[in-house]
């Protein structure tokens, strides 16, 4: 870890102000060392991003105050992962940088086919027992931070602390498989239906997915959205109707 914050204390300061900030970003795969530690195999100078705030994918961004994830906001992201791997080739796909601390269960490959620019990527498989801590260093030069927790219930006097932080530097902190204790936005992505199939033959085509998103004070908001895919690429639509759709299979009890 000390190592880390070594390297991302060369990187440039941001400017000032949340909206515009510099950003530098780890443009490889890290993994863990022997000791424990989070080691970094590159780390590289990056242009200042121009994005003022960090795009979603189009079908659910009017759900969103800012049509989008305003910097410095803290989200919680649960259900399916397509919706992480959607947020990922959103921010990278416009010219952001995006970090991915453990979440064993994304696929890269599901988020380059939505268009992501995984070299804008950096991604974390082994953060250690404390990815808190690593997310609080990355915040320094990041987008976007997806952070799984693990099942770790954040106290609220360290969640304070490294919310502050990125809020300071804009940069979204984005967490799953845990509790924090108070977060700006709940997204939510759940299977509907899938698409192209027919009793007993066919092909899926699309996955319906069922998307609430919840702002702190507010009302839960909800829309149902198509995975679609097509020559190896995953476009993001507003579903139209759900008489293609066939309901997730149960299993028998």
């Amino acid at each position: 870890m000390e190592r880390l914050r070594q390297r991302m204390a060369e990187i440039p300061a941001r400017s000032a102000g949340p909206v515009r900030p510099s950003l530098a970003a780890l443009t490889c795969t890290d993994a863990q060392s022997e000791s424990g530690e989070v080691e970094l195999d590159a780390l590289k100078r990056v242009e200042p991003s121009p994005i003022r705030a960090l795009p979603v994918p189009p079908p659910i961004a009017d759900l969103l105050p800012h049509r989008g994830l305003a910097r410095g906001s803290t989200i919680r992201v649960d259900g399916v992962a397509s919706l992480r791997a959607g947020l990922i080739a959103t921010v990278t796909a416009a010219g952001g940088w995006a970090a991915v601390v453990g979440s064993p269960d994304l696929g890269l490959l599901a988020a380059a086919e939505m268009g992501a620019d995984l070299s804008r990527c950096a991604v974390i498989e082994e953060p250690g027992p404390d990815p808190v801590a690593v997310a609080a260093v990355l915040v320094d030069g990041i987008d976007l931070i997806l952070v799984s927790l693990a099942g770790a219930d954040v106290p609220p006097s360290r969640a304070r602390a490294v919310t502050a932080r990125a809020r300071r530097n804009g940069a979204v902190l984005a967490f799953t498989g845990g509790r924090w204790p108070a977060t700006d936005v709940h997204l939510d992505a759940r299977v509907a239906g899938y698409r192209g199939l027919e009793p007993g033959y066919g092909r899926i085509t699309g996955i319906d997915l069922d998307v609430q998103v919840t702002t702190r004070g507010g009302h839960p908001r909800h829309r149902t959205v198509t995975l679609s895919g097509r020559g190896g690429h995953v476009d993001w639509i507003q579903a139209t109707d759900d008489s293609g759709a066939i309901a997730p299979l149960r299993m028998a009890r």
